[in-house]
């Protein structure tokens, strides 16, 4: 159950973003507006994922992460519907954004204007989930274990297929997965590639997708990443990730880390979007 307090000066200046967005549990109102950057931004007016379709479910509902702008809910849905006539029998969705967008307490660097979004590798089973098993069912690594290689036990031409179905959608920006899987999306990939180009090579995403859509037409607060480079994104760059390099672990450093971003460093539209009525902080989860 929620708790009441107001915001006061001192939380909007002092406390960590990401606290104060994690723990508002509602929406703001008005009309929708992704503000800022992926990664250094916030959220008006969003809107909810259906928790349950019918060639979707919802993981992490304890979260509240299942937001975003209408753009990305369409998108999820259309996705899911299409990859059904491929032969795919639904989409798990992992973390979309937080009813405000904003930083997130855990686990992400991004998802925080609505337009990202996680996407299982495994299959929706044909029953509906338990509460319980969306919180405690894992997504699973395609990858040989203790190894960068692979699985291809785990993988199918179906995820491929996926993938491609997912990509080639006109509003992707780009779409993360691990190295070993674009690789085998480049030797699986014939015909036209161009949707080839969008998926990008990245660390981790060995147990899901990461779809980014681009700034909706007409949303001029929302801040554009660089379009990704010509071709299919199966040369050089590639080849780069199948090397050490990329790899070494990062030097040590007396350093202390950066301390937590503060509200100030979003853009200032984040926090009328913030303490907007009805945006009471929640009990810690």
């Amino acid at each position: 159950m929620a708790l009441a307090w107001p915001l006061s000066a001192r939380d909007l200046a002092g406390a960590p973003a990401k606290y104060l967005f994690g723990r508002v549990p509602t929406p703001s109102g008005g009309p929708t507006e992704a503000i800022g950057f992926y990664a250094k931004g916030c959220l008006a007016g969003a809107v909810a994922l259906p928790l349950d379709g019918p060639d979707w479910q919802v993981m992490r509902l304890s979260r509240n992460r299942h937001w975003g702008t209408p753009n990305l809910v369409s998108y999820i849905e259309r996705t899911a519907a299409a990859a059904r006539q491929t032969g795919w029998p639904g989409l798990l969705v992992g973390d979309m954004s937080q009813p405000r967008g904003g930083p997130m307490p855990t686990g992400h660097a991004s998802h925080e204007i609505g337009l990202d979004v996680d996407l299982w590798y495994d299959p929706m089973p044909a029953r509906r989930l338990s509460d319980e098993e969306r919180e405690t069912l894992s997504a699973r690594s395609m990858l040989i274990p203790g190894t960068r290689d692979l699985d291809r036990t785990r993988w199918t031409p179906a995820l491929s297929q996926l993938i491609r179905v997912a990509a080639s959608d006109p509003e992707v920006e780009r779409i993360f997965v691990h190295p070993a899987i674009k690789a085998e999306l480049c030797r699986w990939a014939t015909g036209d590639r161009t949707w080839l180009g969008r998926v990008r090579a990245y660390w981790g995403h060995d147990d899901h997708f990461h779809v980014r859509l681009a700034c909706p037409p007409g949303m001029a607060s929302c801040q554009s990443q660089k379009p990704v480079p010509p071709g299919d994104g199966c040369g050089p760059e590639l080849a780069w990730w199948f090397t050490d390099e990329p790899w070494k672990p990062a030097p040590k450093s007396d350093k202390p880390p950066p301390p937590p971003m503060l509200l100030p460093a979003l853009p200032a539209a984040c926090q009328t979007v913030l303490t907007e009525p009805g945006a009471d902080l929640a009990s810690p989860r």
